[in-house]
């Protein structure tokens, strides 16, 4: 995999996250200050529509002062699609829940009035014209964050950082809103990331308030165990093999463990605050966006350990990845809190591993 060439893509401040769709056409971005999310034609990287939300006044948190403070509910945090892309579900920071946007049926109807819901304006710019949309909003949980779908979109996972817990919506894809809440599970600290295990009915849970991943069986929708991890782990991807990849944003490393065990397999330093993680289509490199540290690194995962092989300098805090692949390249698309554009790197795609070049060049 060699570096070719990135690529700057103008946003408002304040971009959260990022997603594909999953036949990598699109990308959505998603702007927490901005209160907006942003869809991207992948190939062409042109903006192509624009989700403004309806502020209204709400509680938000600093967290660096550790305190409430005025804020507006209407702030995108994280998302997935369900349904084969059919639904867009966004976690908002102040609202206290999660709306899903029907995709293939923009602009929406108002939804019944008995239904709690959210205003939205939408700007095609390539039609040239704005709509009005509204969203239906399901409660979780106070400041929910990180949204996981089962395979099968029967069910949906939402961590709530300030509720300490995880809401379990049952979906649906026809009548709204489209998810209904059916369990609250209580975790022992702050929660973040999710990573759900279809093959064994599983959901792992990142305490990133203290130093477990909570493994919840999705039959009964119940904890398991609490497995021991290092402190502060942040975001969870699991692959084929059975292994989890953790950020562990206090302590700048990022390790792999058995997840059904919590074994420590093997860690390694990065720069400053690793915050998302993005594993490749073959799961041989591992993406990490280092927050405080300025940077992208990028890892060679092998059977004992992690090479580092690229350190991107990323300034503006970057926090959001998301990775496209197909047989001649991959592009990693990253997202810079405090930055007025995303940043898209490009790869070739190498023959062999023996092609692989190591360096830290600053790009």
């Amino acid at each position: 995999m060699v570096f070719k060439a990135s690529q700057d893509l103008p946003v408002s401040i304040g971009v959260k996250s990022l997603l594909f769709n999953s036949s990598g056409t699109k990308l959505y971005a998603l702007s927490l200050e901005g209160m907006c999310i942003y869809e991207f034609d992948r190939k062409s990287k042109k903006l192509l529509r624009e989700i403004n939300f309806k502020p209204t006044r709400a509680r938000g948190w600093d967290y660096s002062l550790n305190r409430a403070i005025p804020s507006f509910a209407e702030k995108p945090v994280e998302a997935c699609f369900s349904h084969q892309d059919k639904i867009l579900w966004v976690s908002l920071h102040n609202a206290g829940g999660v709306v899903p946007i029907v995709m293939d049926t923009l602009p929406q109807r108002k939804p019944p009035s008995i239904l709690p819901g959210k205003v939205a304006y939408i700007t095609d710019f390539e039609k040239r014209k704005q709509d009005t949309v509204y969203l239906p909003l399901i409660s979780t949980g106070q400041i929910p964050k990180v949204i996981a779908e089962t395979a099968d979109s029967k069910f949906l996972a939402v961590s709530n950082w300030g509720s300490k817990s995880v809401s379990i919506l049952k979906l649906n894809d026809t009548l709204a809103p489209y998810g209904k809440k059916i369990a609250t599970i209580n975790l022992p600290a702050i929660p973040r990331g999710i990573a759900v295990d279809d093959k064994n009915k599983k959901t792992y849970v990142a305490i990133m308030g203290g130093n477990k991943i909570t493994v919840i069986n999705n039959k009964n929708w119940k904890i398991e165990k609490n497995l021991s991890v290092p402190t502060n782990p942040r975001h969870l991807l699991l692959d084929s093999n059975g292994n989890l990849f953790i950020s562990f944003n206090a302590i700048a490393q990022i390790g792999c463990f058995k997840a059904g065990t919590g074994k420590s397999l093997f860690k390694v330093n990065t720069h400053l605050q690793p915050r998302t993680i993005a594993l490749s289509r073959d799961q041989r490199f591992l993406f990490v966006a280092c927050y405080a540290g300025n940077s992208v690194d990028v890892f060679k995962i092998k059977r004992k350990g992690f090479t580092r092989i690229y350190s991107f300098r990323c300034s503006g805090k970057p926090v959001g990845i998301a990775l496209y692949e197909n047989k001649d390249k991959l592009e990693a698309w990253v997202s810079c809190y405090l930055a007025d554009h995303l940043k898209a790197y490009e790869f070739k795609k190498a023959m062999d591993g023996s092609s692989i070049q190591r360096t830290s060049a600053q790009f």
